[in-house]
């Protein structure tokens, strides 16, 4: 049985991908700082975790932007240089095990032109795509020097009850089912929301990749090509939970990207893959999701 590493276990994406990867015959060691099992920017916790692993997913990360930008030098010393540490203890590990990063479309800043392609130049415009960028960059470079890598750039991504409770679409989504007020910072805010499921299918896809040798995979992003606004999203929150909850306007945080829309196309052409939730669809789901979990409270 393949044993792979994966950091942040414990997060959004890596609480479906486990489950996913382990249904498919593999062997996942969690690492995460929520339950002890390891803390990314230690480098010996790092070198020990990956004894006996044919691959990595790096998923652990500082995940917000917000997070980010109260503390930059943990952003940038979790981000980057926490990152380039895995990619150099992956490289000095006897079996050279692959290494697949989740980086963000916060790498394209503010693009002109939508959708974005992956070839898109990167201009990002926060500590917190920042880091990410230099992620990628070492990661390729590391490729370079002859260890198998792959940059997976994941887009607001959602679908969990269990997500940060701040995060824009579970607050919307939780907000409208307890008919409290739904704040809104930056109404045309648009956004290509990608649904956990879609997510964690793409990135079974790079890993069956990385597992059979593939050692020249492009950064890629996985995302359903569909922009929505922030005010959209609020509004079908509350029509779906049938609310009487207020959608209150307030202005845009100035270190937000306000408009990202990317281009599937890659995706398909390289792997086959595609989304099938649609935001619409996304939002419902994750509707029924907050009155099952407020319903099973209360019982």
């Amino acid at each position: 049985m393949k044993k792979i590493l994966m950091t942040g276990h414990l997060g959004l994406v890596g609480r479906h991908l486990k489950p996913l990867l382990e249904r498919k015959g593999y062997l996942v060691q969690g690492f995460d700082l929520a339950d002890g099992s390891g803390d990314i920017c230690r480098p010996r916790e790092l070198e020990q975790a990956l004894i006996g692993v044919t691959g990595v997913i790096h998923l652990a990360a500082v995940s917000r932007v917000i997070w980010g930008e109260r503390d930059p030098e943990l952003c940038w010393y979790t981000n980057a240089v926490s990152s380039e540490q895995l990619l150099k203890a992956a490289y000095e590990n006897y079996n050279k095990p692959w290494v697949l990063v989740a980086s963000s479309r916060e790498v394209y800043g503010e693009a002109n032109v939508l959708p974005v392609r992956e070839s898109l130049l990167l201009d990002p415009v926060n500590i917190y795509g920042q880091a990410k960028a230099y992620m990628e960059r070492k990661a390729l470079e590391a490729r370079e020097g002859g260890l198998n890598t792959a940059v997976i750039r994941l887009a607001n991504v959602y679908g969990c009850t269990e997500d940060h409770p701040d995060r824009v679409l579970p607050a919307f989504c939780y907000n409208a089912v307890r008919q409290s007020d739904l704040r809104v910072d930056g109404w045309e805010h648009l956004f290509d929301f990608t649904h956990v499921s879609d997510t964690v299918e793409g990135l079974l896809l790079i890993v069956e990749q990385l597992e059979h040798g593939e050692k020249n995979l492009p950064p890629t992003h996985f995302l359903p090509g569909i922009g929505t606004t922030l005010g959209e999203a609020a509004e079908m929150a509350v029509r779906f939970s049938h609310s009487n909850s207020r959608i209150i306007e307030a202005p845009s945080r100035t270190y937000d990207v306000s408009r990202f829309i990317g281009d599937p196309a890659q995706a398909k052409a390289l792997f086959g893959w595609q989304a099938h939730v649609t935001p619409e669809h996304g939002i419902q789901l994750l509707v029924e999701a907050f009155k099952k979990q407020l319903k099973d409270v209360s019982a």
